[in-house]
């Protein structure tokens, strides 16, 4: 395929995603991850994946996307920006994450994906591919930095220069050849801010986050209790923890979504700290329908309010 073919498909696919509301779109060719595979098997051998098994599946997978679609050559990567517009109205309630404030991402980016696969093939003509959120050992963030969406920071999220970091990454991996996008620069610089406000120190190390040892972990993965080591230091986070974003300074640049499914439930904002502390499971299935924080179960919501007390 000439060159001037890769870069009309490749505008092409970026224009559509843009009008499905995709915020940022790169490519970069689907090869393996020669960098990654020595810092995750590292990450690994030090058990910084704790209790979360499936990052030891697939270690091939995760490296080479050949291996996850047979004859991928182009690796399509997509930012959709999350960052409310409101803050949760009572400051001594429980905190959740803000990915969690409106319905569950998975199914939101999922649709749209399936529609920017539609699209390419009905464009473009018979293109194989899977689209991916978070739910195949993929390595989303390694490519979209290969895809020059952003950089990784020492906070180990990918910060975007002109948006920050409160975005969801999905990809579609296809077999079509693509014109590609190159890596951009490291902006972190000296700044260890994250480093310094996470109250767990888990951020280990610049751009070494012990998974094990992060709020998001103990407050999600974790299936059993919460050990008492770490109690007192979650500064009132109940589900995820976004400490190390809002502390970045990249994130003074980050705009209120327009993703109407990600407006917050009903009343889930202006719920205070004694109707947390009172949660029934009816109110829970009420509030948190279709939303992330069911991953964690009504008895693992419960858990996590006790171990703030």
């Amino acid at each position: 395929m000439n060159l001037s073919a890769k870069a009309n498909y490749a505008q092409q696919i970026k224009s559509e995603s843009k009008r499905l509301g995709f915020d940022y779109c790169g490519i970069s060719k689907a090869d393996f991850l020669e960098e990654e595979a020595p810092r995750l098997e590292n990450w690994l051998n030090n058990n910084m994946h704790g209790q979360m098994s499936y990052m030891q599946n697939h270690f091939d997978k995760r490296l080479d996307p050949r291996l996850l679609v047979p004859g991928a050559k182009s690796v399509i990567s997509l930012l959709l920006n999350y960052y409310p517009s409101e803050k949760q109205k009572d400051e001594t309630a429980p905190k959740i994450s803000k990915y969690a404030f409106g319905e569950d991402y998975h199914f939101v980016i999922k649709e749209k994906l399936n529609q920017l696969l539609e699209f390419i093939r009905e464009n473009i003509g018979e293109v194989d591919g899977r689209v991916f959120v978070d739910s195949a050992p993929v390595m989303d963030k390694a490519w979209a930095k290969k895809s020059g969406l952003g950089w990784i920071g020492k906070n180990s999220n990918l910060i975007n220069k002109n948006s920050g970091s409160f975005y969801f990454i999905a990809e579609l991996i296809i077999d079509l050849e693509l014109e590609q996008d190159g890596p951009v620069k490291d902006y972190c610089g000296t700044c260890t801010r994250c480093m310094d406000a996470c109250p767990t120190d888990a951020i280990v190390a610049p751009y070494v986050v012990d998974g094990s040892k992060c709020i998001s972990y103990f407050t999600i993965e974790l299936k059993e209790n919460i050990p008492n080591e770490v109690k007192g230091k979650f500064d009132n986070w109940t589900f995820g923890c976004d400490i190390c974003q809002d502390v970045c300074p990249w994130n003074r640049f980050s705009k209120p979504h327009t993703e109407k499914l990600f407006q917050p439930k009903d009343g889930l904002l202006g719920m205070t700290k004694s109707d947390w502390e009172e949660l029934t499971e009816e109110t829970f299935k009420r509030v948190f329908k279709n939303s992330a924080v069911k991953r964690t179960k009504f008895t693992g919501l419960k858990r996590n309010l006790e171990f703030l007390k």
